[in-house]
Order: structure tokens, then C-alpha cells, then sequence
């Protein structure tokens, strides 16, 4: 679990890079109101994030393959993250620049992404789980 941790973490940086720039591209120089910004912003972070974390994080679980189902069920569970980081964004910009409120919105959301993802998106099926309680 530390490992996948770790592995979703580095690919939530790439990711939160993503996030920021499309973020940053469609706020400031498309001036985009803060919610359509974010909303596009995350939902091309969250289609390299679904590509990556299938092929590192989660390789064992997804068997290294990308399919709709998946990727849906992916974007499905991120809608719960993109909820908790735009109502921060929202609040948060009330009290701190726009810039600060959208990190803080991005590690607010890492929580939820991985939780879900760990519990949902690519939790391991019973036969894995069988097989990973026999390893030790």
C-alpha cells in the first residue's frame, strides 16, 4: 500500500502540473469563470491520470491495460474529487489569491482521488487478494 502511495503521489505532481497549467491557461488568458476553468482543467488531469495510474500504480489490478469501462469508472470516482476541490477553490478564493486556493484545492482533492481509487476504481479482485495474503 506505501509503494502505490508513493507511486500515486508522484503521478498526482505530474498531474497537479497538468491541472495548474490548463487551469491557468483557461482562467487567465481564456478568463474563464473559476468553475468551467477548474472543471476543464481536471478533466484532462484526470484522463493522464487514469492512463498513468493504470500503467504504474495500479498495473497488478488493471493488468496494464486501459479500457472505457475502467477509465469510466475512473472519471466517475474523480467527480467526487473535483467536487471537494472546487467547492475549495470557490471558498477558498474568497480568503486567499486564486493561485493559493487552487493548490490547496489540489492536495484537499489528492486525498479523496486516492482513497477512491485505492477502495473503488482499482481495488484488487478476490483472487489477488487471496494471492498477496499467501505472499506473507
Amino acid at each position: 500500500m506505501l509503494a502505490k502511495l508513493v507511486s500515486f503521489a508522484g503521478i498526482g505532481v505530474i498531474n497537479a502540473m497538468v491541472d495548474l497549467a490548463v487551469f491557468t491557461v483557461a482562467y487567465e488568458l481564456l478568463k474563464l469563470p473559476l468553475v468551467p476553468a477548474n472543471v476543464m482543467a481536471w478533466l484532462v488531469a484526470v484522463s493522464s491520470s487514469y492512463v498513468m495510474n493504470s500503467m504504474i500504480t495500479f498495473r497488478t489490478e488493471s493488468g496494464r491495460s486501459l479500457n472505457r469501462s475502467a477509465y469510466l469508472s475512473f472519471v466517475a470516482s474523480g467527480t467526487l474529487g473535483v467536487a471537494t476541490a472546487t467547492t475549495t477553490l470557490v471558498v477558498l478564493s474568497h480568503f486567499v489569491s486564486v493561485f493559493a486556493a487552487k493548490l490547496l484545492s489540489i492536495v484537499v482533492s489528492f486525498v479523496v482521488n486516492f482513497s477512491m481509487s485505492h477502495f473503488v476504481v482499482f481495488r484488487a479482485k478476490p483472487a489477488d487478494r487471496d494471492r498477496a495474503g499467501s505472499e506473507h
